[in-house]
């Protein structure tokens, strides 16, 4: 990152996007173009930290399963916890009972997946939101995108699913010339955009106000006496901000995978 080239610069530069463009591991800065965006040549930061999440991930909740007890030691009784709070608030609640045991643990591991990989803006060493990049969250809008079309589509048949996802109930007449484009933009195209860019954008804006208040405040401190105070305050507010930050990286695991359930009940429903 180019923090401490920014601060000692004769003026502040405020960071922006390039604070994303991490440099390929090993790839000596090559990057390359690709739909008219460069694109960094070899493996990323992003690209690493998602496969260490998984691994994380797959370890810890094997362990939690592995000596299943009546009396559940701490991490069997955080794997159950975390487990229970997805089944029963997203999975039940929202998809039904009768559908929730075959979407649960999709549901359980993209909240998992995400949650954790969320938290890597906050944790030491690591500090760099995965989903702070775009591409790296489109894919799971679009696996999410297939999986709930698929289950419509297994229930109702192609026919009656578009029907279902075009055709608004109750609805009769000339209307329905302009309403069934409508819904077939917002169900089949708008949905995985929004999915994605509702992750992206919160994980990108956050990460940014940190680096403003962070980088700013040593700025100020080192430019001059006078200003010391205020960038001892804008470090404040990089406290204050860094422990908002945690919950909103919370709510946007807990988001995403509310509107995974939504679509999912949606799909396999009888009827709007």
């Amino acid at each position: 990152m180019s923090a401490i080239s920014m601060v000692h610069a004769e003026s502040y530069t405020p960071p922006g996007p390039g604070e994303f463009d991490l440099p390929g591991i090993g790839s000596g800065g090559k990057t390359f173009d690709f739909l008219g965006q460069h694109m960094a040549a070899g493996v990323t930061k992003p690209m690493i930290d998602i496969v260490i999440v998984a691994i994380v991930i797959f370890v810890l909740f094997a362990a939690a399963s592995r000596k299943r007890a009546m009396v559940p030691g701490r991490l069997q009784f955080a794997g159950e916890s975390m487990y229970g709070f997805v089944r029963n608030s997203l999975s039940r609640d929202i998809i039904g009972s009768h559908d929730a045991a075959r979407f649960t643990p999709y549901l359980f591991a993209l909240f998992a997946f995400i949650l954790l990989n969320n938290f890597l803006g906050s944790i030491p060493f690591f500090e760099f939101p995965t989903f702070g990049r775009a591409g790296m969250v489109y894919p799971l809008a679009i696996m999410s995108w297939c999986i709930y079309n698929y289950a419509g589509i297994k229930k109702h048949g192609l026919g009656g699913y578009i029907k279902l996802m075009t055709v608004p109930g109750g609805v009769r007449g000339p209307i329905l010339l302009l309403l069934c484009p409508l819904e077939a933009l917002s169900n089949f195209i708008v949905r995985p955009i929004t999915l994605a860019l509702r992750l992206f954008c919160n994980m990108f804006a956050g990460h940014l106000l940190l680096i403003l208040f962070a980088t700013g405040g040593l700025y100020l401190v080192e430019k001059s006496m006078a200003y010391a105070p205020v960038g001892v305050l804008a470090w404040v507010l990089f406290i204050g901000v860094a422990i908002l930050e945690v919950l909103i990286q919370f709510l946007q695991a807990y988001v995403f995978v509310l509107l995974n359930a939504m679509y999912i009940s949606g799909a396999v429903a009888d009827e709007h």
